[in-house]
C-alpha cells in the first residue's frame, strides 16, 4: 500500500482564511444532537460540489473548531470519518487535505444565487401556493369517484388516459383556451415535463437532433430536451415574440415556445408574430411546442387564446394543473397533431403504461362538476392581490424600479435602478439575508452590460404580508451592502 502523502501538492497554498469556512456555519448552528452529522454532511457536499477542490488543505481541527464555535472533538470526528470514506486524506504531522478521488457530478445550471438554508423569503418563480389547494372539494370528488367508478377502469389503462378525463379536458380547453381539442388526440401526462420529454423523444426518433428554444426562456425545456438527445438552440426574442430571421437562419425544424405569456419576459406573442411562426413551421415541415404553463392567469383582460387553435397539425399543445391545483398531482396533457399521435402514444405506453386511473377520474369529476372553474377564480383573485402587493412593495422599498410582465402569470420582471448593482454583489447580499432570488440572466439572457440588477420575481407562493416583509428584508440587506462599499 502506498504511504500517505505528507507534503502539499504542487501549486497549493496555505489553508484558506476564515471566510472560506463560512459554508459550514449553518451546520455548526444545528441542534446539538445532530451537529456532528450536519457537519460531516456539509463537508461531504463541499467536496462533492467542488467548493473544496482536490488538494485544498483544511485548517487544524483546533482552529476550525474555534472558528465554528464547536468542540474540537466534533471536527476531529468529522475529519476521521471523511478520511475513512475517501473524501479527505491525512499524514502524520502533515495536516488534512481534500483527496483527489472525488469527482463532482455534472449539474445543470441553476440559480446564480444559491438557496440559503431556511430561506426567510423565496421569490423564485414557478411555484404556486399549495395552501390554495381545494381540499374539501377534492375530497368530495374522491368519495364520489370511489363510489361510482367501474371496476374495469382500474385495469391497465389506455396510455392516452381515462376517456372520461380526456373528454372533460377537451371541453375545458376548447372553452377556456380556444384550442381545437379532440379527445382522441389528447394524451394525459405526468405534467408538462413528461409531455415535453415525449415530444423530444419522438423528434429524436424522426432523426432531428436540435430544437429551437426561446432566449431568455425556461431552463427546464433545455434539460428535458437534452435528456431526449436534442440540442437546444437559443433563439432571441423581440417585443413581439421569437425574432423571425434568427429562427429561419438556425435551420431547426422544431421550436419550444410560451406564446400566451412568454417565460420569463411576460410578453404575449403578437398576432402577426403568431402568423409568422406558423408560416415558418409549414415551410420547414416542422412543429411548435406550445407550453401553456399559466395561460389561465391574466389580470387585465381575457386570457390570450392558445396558438394551437390556429393550426392543430403544426402545434403540439401542453398544459397541466400544476399552477391551478398543485404540482404534486403530476397531471397534465398534450394535444397531438394527427401525424405524431401514434408515436407519442407508443412512447407514453413504453414509458409508464399511463397515469393512475383513480387520480384521473377524480380530476374528471372535479372539472365536470364545476370545481375546476371555481378553483381558477379563487386563484385568480389571490394571485392578483399578491401581484399588487409585490409591485407596491417594490415601489416603496426600491423606488425607481421598472416592473414589467405584470398583466398575467405568476411572476414579474423587476429592473432595479443602477445604484443597486452590480448584480453579483446584490445576489450575494440577498442570499446572506435569507432571500432567495433568481436573476434574469439565469434564463439565458445576457442582457446589456450596464451592471443593472434584473430579477424574475415569483409571488404566487407568498402571502401579501410575506411579500411585504421579504422585500423590506431585501432592501435592508442592500442598504447594509452600501455601507460596505
Amino acid at each position: 500500500m502506498a504511504s500517505s502523502r505528507t507534503n502539499p501538492p504542487p501549486g497549493t497554498g496555505p489553508p484558506p482564511g476564515r471566510a472560506a469556512w463560512e459554508l459550514l456555519l449553518p451546520a455548526a448552528a444545528a441542534p446539538a444532537r445532530g451537529r456532528g452529522r450536519a457537519l460531516r454532511a456539509a463537508l461531504r457536499e463541499a467536496v462533492r460540489s467542488g467548493r473544496l477542490g482536490a488538494g485544498t488543505r483544511l485548517p487544524a481541527s483546533r482552529e476550525l473548531a474555534a472558528d465554528l464555535g464547536v468542540s474540537r472533538g466534533l471536527v476531529t470526528e468529522a475529519y476521521e470519518q471523511l478520511t475513512a470514506e475517501g473524501y479527505l486524506r491525512s499524514g502524520r504531522g502533515a495536516g488534512t487535505w481534500v483527496g483527489d478521488a472525488v469527482r463532482a457530478a455534472d449539474r445543470p445550471a441553476r440559480d446564480l444565487a444559491p438557496r440559503p438554508p431556511g430561506a426567510r423569503a423565496d421569490f423564485r418563480p414557478g411555484t404556486p401556493d399549495p395552501a390554495l389547494f381545494p381540499r374539501a372539494a377534492w375530497s368530495a370528488a374522491y368519495r364520489s369517484v370511489l363510489a361510482t367508478l367501474e371496476n374495469d377502469a382500474l385495469g391497465y389503462p389506455d396510455p392516452r388516459g381515462l376517456p372520461a378525463l380526456r373528454t372533460a379536458l377537451a371541453a375545458l380547453l376548447t372553452r377556456r383556451r380556444g384550442v381545437a381539442a379532440d379527445p382522441e388526440r389528447l394524451v394525459v401526462c405526468s405534467g408538462v415535463a413528461q409531455a415535453t420529454t415525449l415530444f423530444g423523444a419522438v423528434l429524436y426518433g424522426r432523426g432531428l437532433r436540435a430544437i429551437g428554444a426561446e432566449d431568455p426562456g425556461s431552463p427546464e425545456h433545455t434539460a428535458l430536451f437534452r435528456a431526449a438527445g436534442l440540442v437546444s438552440v437559443p433563439l432571441p426574442l423581440d417585443t413581439a415574440g421569437l425574432a423571425p430571421e434568427p429562427l429561419v437562419r438556425s435551420g431547426v425544424r422544431a421550436v419550444a415556445t410560451t406564446p400566451a405569456h412568454q417565460f420569463p419576459s411576460g410578453i404575449a406573442y403578437s398576432a402577426e408574430r403568431r402568423a409568422e411562426l406558423l408560416a415558418w413551421a409549414r415551410a420547414v415541415d416542422g412543429y411548435i411546442l406550445e407550453d401553456d404553463y399559466d395561460g389561465d392567469f391574466r389580470y387585465d383582460r381575457a386570457p390570450v387564446g392558445a396558438l394551437q387553435g390556429l393550426d392543430p397539425e403544426r402545434v403540439v399543445y401542453t398544459g397541466s394543473v400544476s399552477k391551478s391545483l398543485a404540482p404534486g398531482l403530476r397531471l397534465g396533457w398534450l394535444l397531438a397533431p394527427g401525424e405524431l399521435l401514434d408515436e407519442l402514444v407508443e412512447r407514453k405506453r413504453t414509458m409508464d403504461l399511463g397515469n393512475p386511473a383513480l387520480d384521473q377520474a377524480v380530476l374528471a369529476d372535479f372539472i365536470v362538476r364545476g370545481g375546476y372553474d371555481s378553483q381558477l377564480r379563487r386563484c385568480q383573485r389571490a394571485y392578483r392581490e399578491r401581484r399588487d402587493a409585490l409591485v407596491a412593495a417594490l415601489d416603496t422599498h426600491f423606488p425607481g424600479t421598472e416592473v414589467s410582465g405584470i398583466a398575467a402569470g405568476l411572476h414579474v420582471i423587476a429592473r432595479l435602478p443602477s445604484r443597486y448593482g452590480p448584480e453579483e454583489r446584490f445576489l450575494r447580499r440577498a442570499a446572506e439575508a435569507g432571500v432567495a432570488l433568481r436573476p434574469l440572466t439565469a434564463h439565458g439572457a445576457a442582457g446589456p452590460r450596464d451592471g443593472r440588477v434584473r430579477l424574475v420575481l415569483g409571488y404566487a407562493q407568498l402571502s401579501p404580508a410575506r411579500i411585504g416583509s421579504g422585500v423590506r428584508l431585501l432592501a435592508e440587506a442592500v442598504r447594509t451592502a452600501g455601507n460596505d462599499r
